[in-house]
């Protein structure tokens, strides 16, 4: 197999973190990786050389990671909002982007496709206050700025370019810069719908589920983009894959550890025990093929090609979601919408936010 075949089935990430992990020997600059409230947050530069061997366009890539996401904790929301909105404030000034400048909000997505969605329900609790700037500025106090924002929906709905629809009311309303959210794809589970990734280096609308279309950025829009995302997908491929690793590490447990207890029954999950996988190296490749024959030998890419020629000759092209996608989705919608209200708007925090999107 050539380097053309194994690029072309590679398992895909939309989130450069994961781009990373998988090239660990490639040179990203990371800037640093705190915790805060139970969220890892880690800003990351890509330099050119970087971006192509990782596949990731070069800039500044900032990632929120927390499993509380996908729990029903107000608080936790709460918190997150706070810590979004003073790390999201802070890239606007490293961006040089000043206080005053107008912001274009794009809700990238399908509002009836649940998965799709998370553009469009971030834009339904933003606080927009351009027409008030336009019509009213006298009134407008200190400490908010011009914000407008759309939803332009999808090409198969409207019959147009997205980033036409975007380029055509930029020309019009001359926003400073744009804010351009979307649904993601993730490698690994764990990351679906706990993780918001924003980065300076623009979007391609549809990237979440394969279907890409005309970039989103500096240089096809002439201002500042700057994406923000959330896995809520991710390919059949990689859980397949998993799902194998899952059972090798699985059998060697059962070939190399086994407890007294073990005798007594069929399967240690009998007694309750969560076990961390991938806490679990591989087994050597002699073992990997005594388990599972070839497929047992096969690097990474093979098997992501395998796989994928498998699924594609059945029909079974598919990406996956969590069954509670519109839980989530609603929630990170709001997390986002408030934390961006908050960072936009210097007279907004967390006591006073609902005041002006409910």
């Amino acid at each position: 197999m050539n380097e053309l075949d194994v690029n072309r089935f590679a398992v895909r990430t939309d989130l450069a973190v994961e781009a990373s992990e998988q090239k660990p020997g490639i040179q990203s600059v990371q800037t640093s990786v705190q915790m805060e409230s139970g969220i890892k947050i880690t800003t990351m530069m890509i330099n050119e050389q970087a971006a192509i061997a990782m596949k990731k366009k070069s800039g500044a890539y900032l990632t929120f990671e927390a499993r509380n996401f996908r729990k029903g904790d107000t608080e936790f929301d709460g918190k997150a909002e706070t810590i979004f909105a003073r790390y999201f404030a802070q890239f606007l000034k490293n961006l040089k982007i000043a206080d005053d400048a107008s912001c274009l909000i794009v809700g990238l997505g399908n509002k009836q496709v649940t998965p799709d969605s998370l553009g469009p329900n971030v834009v339904d609790n933003i606080l927009v206050t351009k027409h008030l700037f336009d019509l009213q500025p006298e009134n407008v106090q200190p400490g908010y700025r011009s914000v407008s924002a759309i939803t332009p929906g999808v090409m198969g709905l409207t019959g147009i370019e997205t980033s036409d629809i975007i380029l055509g009311v930029i020309e019009r309303t001359k926003p400073g810069f744009v804010i351009a959210i979307d649904a993601l794809a993730a490698r690994a589970v764990d990351r679906v719908n706990t993780t918001i990734q924003v980065a300076d280096s623009g979007i391609h609308p549809g990237s979440g589920v394969g279907n890409n279309r005309k970039e989103l950025s500096m240089k096809t829009l002439g201002i500042p983009v700057i994406a923000i995302g959330v896995p809520t997908v991710v390919d059949a491929v990689t859980i397949t894959s998993d799902s194998l690793d899952l059972l090798l590490r699985h059998l060697h447990r059962e070939m190399t550890d086994r407890k007294p207890s073990k005798a007594l029954a069929p399967s240690w999950m009998a007694f309750g025990e969560k076990i961390n996988y991938k806490s679990i190296d591989l087994p050597s490749k002699e073992n990997r093929a005594a388990f599972l024959g070839m497929v047992g030998t096969l690097t990474e890419d093979e098997k992501a090609q395998l796989i994928r020629e498998a699924l594609g000759a059945s029909g079974m092209q598919m990406m996956v979601t969590p069954k509670e996608v519109d839980f989530f989705i609603e929630k990170m919608a709001n997390v986002i919408a408030e934390g961006l209200n908050a960072a936009l708007h210097h007279q907004i925090n967390q006591k006073n936010v609902g005041h002006f999107t409910h």
